[in-house]
């Protein structure tokens, strides 16, 4: 998830370092050629043009990556409405004397939403949801590939009991079954960003542009004869890799990186937000991505 403090500089400098490294060699090795061997030099308009292009491609693949992590972002703003809209609803239809009923859904509803996230970050989609869900349905959803499906249709069918048991109108099956499609339709927009890949091939183009360009600039750096040729190549380079690495961390939302959709925290927040409703005990830690954070500066 993205963190709201400080970034630290090691963070910053680890995720471009070896490239870096291989810029600061290159342009010494030209350095040392020029000075000491023979002169090389090609006119500086080159470099010139060739930043110019890269510059708007790069823009491209920054806001393309961009764009996948804030249609994700919307998905699970989405997905916090209608979790809320669902049990206010079914508190509101079903009334008092079914609050068993009401609190059975309410809380397969908060798994569906950890199981999602866990589901899309491939990781083991039945943690901690024994806590929400009764035995017998946790045995049931072992027949299911896709584990947050298998809850919406438990929730389907208890939605279709309740009409056929005349504790809600048709209407108000409607009105519920509409909410739980908006939810289904979620998963699957969010299941699509996940299996969708980002073209590999415009990523390997792009760095092999940079370099084309970092090299056609530090051909025309020569004519200053100074050693100050090889920290202006390393710093002209320094902003063009940083972007490319972030659009690069930010393409996939689902990866579990330092960048990702905040989806356990969104899934603590709807389940304060359920519990609330239910007039039931909020949890009173703060949930701390602990896992992000130690991504955070490891990379």
């Amino acid at each position: 998830m993205i963190l709201n403090k400080k970034i630290p500089f090691q963070y910053l400098a680890n995720k471009i370092k070896w490239d870096m490294i291989v810029v600061t060699i290159f342009s010494f090795i030209v350095y040392y050629t020029s000075r000491h061997f023979f002169e090389i030099h090609i006119p500086l308009g080159i470099g010139a043009f060739l930043g110019t292009a890269i510059a708007i491609l790069i823009s491209f693949k920054v806001n393309q990556s961009y764009e996948r992590w804030w249609e994700s972002r919307k998905i699970w703003g989405a997905i916090v409405n209608d979790s809320r809209s669902l049990v206010v609803q079914l508190k509101n239809f079903l009334g008092e004397k079914h609050n068993e009923a009401i609190r059975k859904v309410a809380l397969r509803q908060i798994a569906w939403c950890y199981t999602l996230g866990q589901s899309l970050r491939k990781e083991d989609p039945y943690v901690n949801i024994d806590q929400f869900i009764s035995n017998d349905e946790m045995k049931s959803l072992q027949n299911h590939s896709n584990v947050p499906l298998g809850i919406m249709d438990l929730h389907s069918r208890d939605v279709a009991l309740f009409q056929r048991s005349e504790c809600i109108n048709d209407f108000q099956q409607i009105q519920l079954d509409s909410t739980i499609t908006r939810l289904v339709a979620s998963m699957g927009k969010a299941e699509r960003i996940n299996n969708t890949v980002f073209p590999k091939s415009y990523r390997i183009t792009l760095r092999f542009s940079f370099y084309v360009f970092l090299v056609s600039l530090s051909l025309s750096l020569t004519e200053l004869h100074s050693f100050v040729e090889v920290p202006i190549m390393v710093f002209v380079s320094i902003p063009f890799f940083m972007l490319e690495k972030i659009a690069l961390h930010i393409q996939d939302p689902y990866q579990n990186m330092p960048n990702d959709t905040p989806v356990t925290s969104l899934a603590r927040t709807i389940e304060g937000n359920i519990r609330n409703i239910l007039d039931m005990e909020v949890p009173s830690e703060p949930l701390v991505p602990q896992k992000e954070e130690e991504d955070f500066y490891a990379l």
